[in-house]
């Protein structure tokens, strides 16, 4: 009997971790990430920056995703990871009136995104709690 508990006991602790290891990529994205701030830019630049940062938005909402930055309208458009490694993965953003841009992003934890805007700089966002 001990075994069959101690069985029952593994497979329930070990069944949600599995099931949270089968997310695609594309739905570890999914929910409003807000600018929290930014690594690797000189210190002067710091506050000016971080200002910034805090008004930065992404929400990834199935296939579509609405990018907010301040000081210009939001752009929304469609989006698909591309590439995905791990915790990397490359996003293509698909503007309404054509294009594409890609970005580079990592998932650090479940609520913990890394953006990398170029030149060893990450915007890092945090996901969103719902209400």
């Amino acid at each position: 009997m001990y075994n069959h508990i101690h069985l029952a006991l593994v497979l329930a602790l070990a069944l949600p971790a599995v099931a949270g290891c089968s997310k695609t990529p594309r739905d570890r994205l999914q929910g409003r990430w807000l600018g929290e701030s930014i690594e690797n830019v000189p210190e002067d630049q710091v506050a000016k920056a971080t200002g910034w940062v805090k008004g930065t938005a992404i929400e990834f909402n199935g296939s579509k995703v609405t990018v907010t930055v301040p000081a210009e309208m939001p752009r929304r458009g469609t989006f698909k990871v591309t590439k995905a490694e791990g915790d990397q993965m490359t996003v293509a953003f698909l503007r309404p009136e054509g294009g594409l841009d890609e970005a580079e992003f990592r998932l650090a934890a479940d609520r913990t995104l890394h953006w990398d805007i170029g030149a060893g700089r990450a915007i890092v966002l945090t996901k969103a709690v719902k209400d």
